[in-house]
Order: structure tokens, then C-alpha cells, then sequence
């Protein structure tokens, strides 16, 4: 692995998602009581995590089918509410299943 390049990322990821939550307690005085910016501010380092993991997830298994599998159980157990300990596993297993089964049809 290219360490430099992880450190890298991971330092940008920091700053991405530090600077919309810092800039507001450095420019303005006052208590921010619009709800609109509270939430903009709150939601913006899931989106920009979001963002940066998506195209990743579709990438990082052996075949297409299985990480749509994984993605798709991940976005159900993640809609009925499962800690994220259980969405991780719950998908990794799927894909994991996914790939067994298509490696045995000779598929991949």
C-alpha cells in the first residue's frame, strides 16, 4: 500500500468535513438559530463521507453483483433501524455469500 497517499486522503477527508462545522463559530458571533444552516451543517460530513465511499463500495469487490448485493442489504438493515456493527457484517456476509455462489456456478 502507498501510505503517503492514505495519510493524504485521510488528512483531506479531516479538513472537509472540520471546516463547514468551524468557519461558522469563527465568522459569526451569535448562536446560530436557523434550522436550515443547523441541519446544512450537521449533514455535511455524512454527504461528503457519503460521497467519498459510494464509488468505492461498487469497485472493491470481484464482480458487480456482488457489491450491488452488499449495498442494497446495507441500505435495507440501515432502514429498519440496525446499529452499524450489523449493517458492516450483515453486508460483508452477503457479499461474501454472493461470490461463494458465483464462484461455485463458475461464473466468476
Amino acid at each position: 500500500m502507498n501510505y503517503p497517499k492514505i495519510l493524504i486522503a485521510v488528512a483531506v477527508m479531516a479538513v472537509v468535513t472540520y471546516l463547514p462545522r468551524m468557519l461558522p463559530l469563527a465568522v459569526f458571533r451569535k448562536k446560530i438559530n436557523n434550522r436550515f444552516v443547523k441541519s446544512f451543517l450537521a449533514y455535511v460530513p455524512f454527504a461528503v463521507l457519503s460521497a467519498m465511499t459510494f464509488p468505492e463500495i461498487l469497485a472493491s469487490t470481484a464482480c458487480l453483483w456482488s457489491a450491488l448485493a452488499g449495498l442494497i442489504t446495507a441500505l435495507i438493515l440501515a432502514y429498519f433501524n440496525r446499529g452499524l456493527l450489523t449493517v458492516a457484517l450483515g453486508s460483508v456476509g452477503v457479499v461474501f455469500l454472493t461470490e461463494t455462489i458465483l464462484r461455485c456456478c463458475g461464473i466468476l
